[in-house]
């Protein structure tokens, strides 16, 4: 009896203790599970650790390196473009008498005469904008919509002081600018890669929007490449970098700058029904601007230009149509008169396959290698003329 009743006993004991691992182990394994929601936070605050939160050290160089800039025009100039203006509305005149037959300025007396009310209908033009230091001895990129009217230029550092700036020269087509400050030993920012940008990546605007000088605004790269159309001019360059960083009227000019704070991009233009920033901004990559005021320093005035041809990318159906003895280029369907086409020797039904060490197999091959031509540039133009190559030097002129 009694080893029947010790072998109950040793029974319930094993199978208590059979039940207690089991639920220990169950424990053990649903563990995880429990914390996940712990685990979850700190796997989230891995990733964003490594994320620019604080953009004190990337604000501090840029606000060094970004000035504040106010452009006027003298009365002398302003004078002038009244008197060009009014010069060529005489010539529409005389083109067609009745054009301009309800002329408010004419009505109101116009010019520095006075109107009817004893005041100038053309006032100088004045305005400001940003501009970012890039070399130690005073050379400033802005815009060429901020100072592009301007003969009197003055420059405000960061740390108060005030200097009279000399424009060295402007590019319209890319809307830039170069000025001088004949200043020593200014902090500058140091270009990035802007290719090398991803969308997403942090940046920030640094500018004086409103006149509010050092002012900087935060945000992501939205995209890449932009081309907006609203450089006017006929060969504009764009190649806009659109980031959400908040931008307004006054920071036109200045640094779009990286977590680094390195140079990324001009600001430029914003998108806006309001005349004020609505959630998108544009910038001139850094790149773009490397290359454009380099060469606006060596040449002053950068005046581009057309080769006058008006033509179209080449097919095997085209040439087949006009007989020529080759499927790849650009066609020249017209030369214009007086351009550098025909000064250069270029005629119709000519087919364009190189231009310098490129080759041409599309127009918007041409177009490319146009982008960053000027006035006085020449160009090796290869042709194909009834199936036999040549090449022209063509040296491009001032459009017509």
């Amino acid at each position: 009896m009694k080893q029947f009743l010790s072998l109950i006993l040793a029974s319930a004991l094993g199978a208590i203790m059979t039940a207690a691992i089991f639920q220990w182990n169950q424990s053990d394994i649903e563990h995880p599970t429990n914390t996940s929601p712990n685990h979850t936070h700190q796997v989230a605050f891995s990733n964003t650790a490594t994320l620019p939160m604080d953009f004190v050290s990337a604000s501090s160089k840029a606000t060094e390196a970004v000035v504040h800039i106010r452009a006027q025009e003298s009365k002398t100039l302003a004078q002038q473009r009244y008197n060009e203006q009014r010069q060529r509305r005489q010539q529409n005149q005389r083109a067609n008498p009745f054009g301009d037959f309800f002329n408010m300025e004419d009505f109101f007396g116009g010019g520095f005469g006075g109107d009817m009310f004893g005041q100038n209908f053309y006032q100088p033009k004045n305005g400001t904008g940003s501009g970012v230091v890039m070399s130690d001895d005073g050379y400033i990129i802005t815009n060429n919509h901020v100072v592009g009217f301007a003969d009197e230029i003055i420059v405000t550092l960061n740390n108060g002081k005030q200097y009279e700036a000399v424009k060295i020269g402007t590019d319209p087509s890319s809307d830039l600018a170069v000025l001088k400050i004949e200043a020593d030993g200014l902090p500058k920012l140091k270009f990035a890669d802007s290719d090398q940008v991803n969308i997403g990546e942090w940046v920030l605007a640094v500018g004086n929007p409103f006149d509010l000088t050092s002012t900087v605004t935060a945000g992501i790269i939205s995209a890449k490449g932009r081309d907006l159309d609203i450089i006017q001019e006929d060969k504009s360059i764009e190649e806009f970098i659109q980031t959400d960083a908040a931008v307004n009227p006054g920071n036109s000019g200045g640094a779009l700058v990286n977590t680094s704070g390195e140079l990324v991009g001009i600001n430029t233009a914003i998108a806006t029904p309001t005349g004020v920033y609505a959630g998108y901004s544009f910038a001139i990559p850094s790149n773009l601007v490397n290359r454009i005021v380099n060469d606006i320093i060596e040449n002053g005035d950068i005046e581009r230009t057309s080769l006058g041809i008006a033509g179209n990318t080449l097919d095997k159906e085209i040439a087949k149509e006009l007989s020529l003895k080759t499927d790849t280029g650009v066609y020249v369907q017209s030369v214009d008169r007086g351009s550098a086409a025909q000064f250069g020797g270029l005629l119709p039904n000519d087919v364009i396959t190189k231009v310098n060490n490129t080759n041409i197999e599309t127009f918007d091959d041409l177009i490319e290698v146009m982008k960053f031509t000027a006035v006085g540039d020449v160009l090796e133009v290869t042709i194909n003329r009834d199936g036999k190559k040549k090449t022209l030097p063509i040296r491009l002129k001032r459009k017509l």
